[in-house]
């Protein structure tokens, strides 16, 4: 870790660590790329006694984290009101306020918001029953104001990332201030008058609400602060509202100590499993990369993978799906592999465009990998009341399917393109690769172990931590014994940038899910959800309606009609939703306020909350906002739509298989049967080689017009798993690609995709 410059956030360090460098060119493009597309790592490069400070909180946390995790946790509200005070105070003076709207907008949002926090101050001052001292109502006005007049785009947005302005300190303050508030008069406001809220309690609310806001706005840009105030203008003006979104409607005070004070606004489930799952996961995935397993990862993925035609687009392919498993950001994934592997896939050459598609796709399917998915998992795990080695168990054989999908896909381009796999002397030898990085392994077999042994999912990760630390320093302990191996060793220097930088890393899904609260609470208090539903459900049934109509044979039944118009609706308001916004606030929102519509279809919980968590992880390479395939896009030098369409191309697996499951539970062993099982695998599998070739408009002969709806109706009908329509419909998509295969090879064109 010495060769990294003093100025270098963490999370350079980390990802330095990583890939074998030590700054220079790759480098400056890795960070270069996660400012331009991953706002949630987008840190300031402080210097001097502000960095100290960051340093010393950060550390603090990640350290206070690692304590509770194998010593046990603070009672609920406490435990969250720590972490998110901690959090929310690092996000102003970690991030930088960064102008995200064209033109005028920025400031026609910043007047906005600014209008929302002093009506919503306002509001509840014209509300309370009860006199309030003068000296209190104009603090209160003074630090609305200033939340107010802070927030609006005045001046050069920051300027140098190297130190905080003033205002972000008053922000940093206000915004732990009301989490603190509820600490100190812990036993006042949870114990001698629980239900009851003085004014001095609503005003931090307010505080509250608006800090949140902020703060996510600031790590996760405009669209996700825009739907909490949309949220909460609904809970406020409930009968004013046409049709079916009427409610009732509730005060200022009800939703403001709603949101605040209980467990079902920003202290909600959401922040509760960040606080005691998802940070110790970020945590253990960044002191992992410290010691060298990513570049393990990429050794053992260019072993499996890179002597076969096309080789480093399959070394990408793999690499990324091992090193997603613990990094849990589909853009930092891309980015930080990506400037290895789209290089070489180039360099064998596949087109730019495709190269960055590639690495773009898998890096999102890590977030769909056991044992070590993406933080919506664990958020899943506690909203279902599953246990977490449960879910890992259920998502094996999606993961597969998706990831079969991409390397088919790649596959067929390579052999369209005649490539050949990576030289015998560039890919490394399996005996030497183990005998040199076995102790790697330990803490990850050690943390999946425990976690199927129904072990807390926080103590496994704490254990993790323990002996990637203690692992890391075998080669230095065994001394001549240890000859040959390979790894950094977690030195106390290493230790504090890997603890800085966890914290970090968490900082942006920590705000979000808080924000996210705001969504859960007014769902919980209006009933936003089921009205949503309703809609969802009416919507599905007038299209099937018009669908079973025109269906003079009898072939569709109308539920099932209606049912695949609900997941193709759910689906696209995932992607939408999911345009620029993590996939783990994506899932919570969709989860809440569209899930029970397919609840209510029939479909079984578990494949419904399962369907929302995978399309809201496509929405990654999902057109028009396809944050990881610009990304790669950028690290490729090609057109970053055109990039997004080829990543959203080769993700078909992953769009096709949420609906595989739902129609074939058994997928997700939920009501399982073998027959069920074989018929759902076979069928799936035979529809993604379909779509595949298809798509990739190749099968050792290029594909025609004919061929390719063919292969597409089939391959979609194969979906529903019906054993009668497989029995016809696999063997003659089998057939088809059979056909292409007997006419022979054809010459290569040049890439176009």
């Amino acid at each position: 870790m010495a060769a990294e410059r003093d100025d270098a956030p963490a999370g350079a360090a980390a990802q330095g660590a990583v890939h074998g460098t030590t700054g220079g060119p790759a480098q400056d493009e890795v960070d270069r790329l996660i400012e331009q597309f991953d706002p949630e790592s987008n840190f300031r490069r402080l210097v001097g006694a502000s960095a100290g400070i960051v340093t010393v909180i950060a550390v603090a946390l990640s350290g206070w984290h690692y304590y509770t995790a194998g010593f046990g946790l603070a009672n609920e509200i406490a435990h969250r009101a720590i972490h998110l005070s901690v959090v929310l105070g690092l996000v102003f003076l970690v991030f930088p306020r960064q102008k995200r709207l064209p033109g005028p907008w920025e400031w026609v949002v910043s007047l906005g918001l600014g209008l929302f926090y002093l009506g919503l101050g306002a509001g509840l001052l014209g509300s309370l029953n009860e006199p309030v001292p003068a000296a209190a109502q104009m603090a209160f006005a003074a630090a609305l104001v200033a939340i107010a007049a802070l927030a609006l785009p005045l001046r050069a947005y920051d300027g140098s990332h190297r130190h905080i302005p003033w205002r972000d300190w008053i922000f940093a303050v206000l915004a732990s201030g009301f989490s603190l508030y509820l600490l100190v008069f812990f036993d006042s406001i949870y114990i001698q008058r629980p239900g009851q809220h003085t004014p001095v309690d609503l005003m931090f609310g307010v505080i509250a609400i608006a800090m949140v806001i902020e703060a996510t706005r600031r790590t996760m840009g405009i669209f996700l602060p825009l739907l909490a105030v949309g949220v909460v203008l609904y809970g406020l003006f409930g009968p004013w509202l046409p049709g079916g979104l009427a409610h009732r409607g509730y005060s200022v005070p009800r939703v403001v100590a709603h949101l605040y004070k209980g467990t079902e606004g920003i202290y909600g489930i959401p922040v509760g499993v960040v606080a005691t799952f998802v940070f110790h996961f970020v945590l253990f995935g960044i002191m992992a990369q410290l010691t060298g397993l990513g570049q393990l990862f990429v050794n053992l993925a260019t072993i499996a993978a890179g002597r076969f035609s096309g080789g480093p687009a399959k070394v990408s392919v793999v690499s990324s799906g091992l090193f997603g498993m613990i990094s849990g950001s589909a853009i930092a994934n891309t980015v930080t592999t990506g400037v290895m592997t789209i290089p070489l896939m180039k360099k064998v050459g596949f087109s730019p465009r495709f190269a960055g598609a590639v690495e773009a796709s898998a890096s999102c399917g890590g977030q769909v990998t056991p044992p070590i998915m993406g933080a919506a998992a664990f958020v899943m795990a506690e909203t279902l009341g599953v246990p977490y080695n449960q879910l890992i168990l259920v998502a094996v054989v999606p993961a597969a399917l998706h990831y079969f999908a991409i390397l088919y896909m790649v596959h067929l381009e390579a052999r369209r393109l005649k490539l050949a796999g990576m030289p015998p002397e560039e890919i490394p030898s399996l005996p030497l690769v183990l005998k040199s990085s076995w102790h790697l392994f330990v803490p990850l077999v050690a943390m999946v172990t425990l976690l199927l042994m129904q072990y807390t999912p926080f103590l496994a990760a704490f254990w993790g931590i323990t002996l990637t630390v203690a692992c890391s320093w075998l080669p230095k302990v065994l001394g001549r014994f240890g000859a040959g191996m390979v790894g950094l060793a977690i030195t106390p220097r290493a230790l504090v940038q890997g603890f800085e930088m966890g914290a970090k890393s968490a900082l942006g899904i920590g705000a979000a899910c808080a924000c996210v609260g705001f969504v859960l609470g007014i769902t919980t208090l209006t009933g936003m959800g089921f009205k949503f539903s309703a809609f969802v459900l009416d919507l599905s049934g007038v299209a099937a309606q018009a669908v079973v109509a025109l269906d003079r044979w009898q072939w569709f039944q109308p539920n099932e009609v209606t049912i695949l118009f609900g997941l193709f609706f759910t689906a696209l308001a995932c992607i939408i939703m999911g345009s620029g916004v993590p996939t783990t606030p994506t899932y919570i929102i969709l989860a809440s306020i569209v899930a029970p519509a397919l609840a209510q279809l029939g479909v079984p919980q578990l494949a419904t909350h399962f369907f929302v968590f995978y399309y809201g992880v496509l929405a990654d390479v999902t057109p028009p906002v396809a944050l990881a395939a610009f990304a790669a896009a950028g690290i490729a030098r090609s057109e970053p739509m055109r990039t997004g369409m080829t990543a959203f191309r080769l993700s078909m697996g992953k769009a096709l298989v949420p609906f595989a499951f739902v129609y074939a539970p058994s997928l997700l062993f939920v009501q399982f049967s073998w027959g069920a099982f074989v018929v759902a695998v076979v069928a799936a599998t035979v529809a993604v080689m379909g779509l595949g070739a298809a798509y990739t408009g190749h099968f050792r002969r290029p594909i025609g017009r004919t061929a390719f709806w063919a292969l597409n109706v089939l391959s979609l009908s194969l979906v529903f798993a019906d054993p009668e329509v497989t029995a016809v419909a696999a063997p003659a998509v089998l057939a088809i690609l059979a056909w292409h295969a007997r006419r022979g090879p054809m010459a290569a064109k040049q890439p176009v995709a």
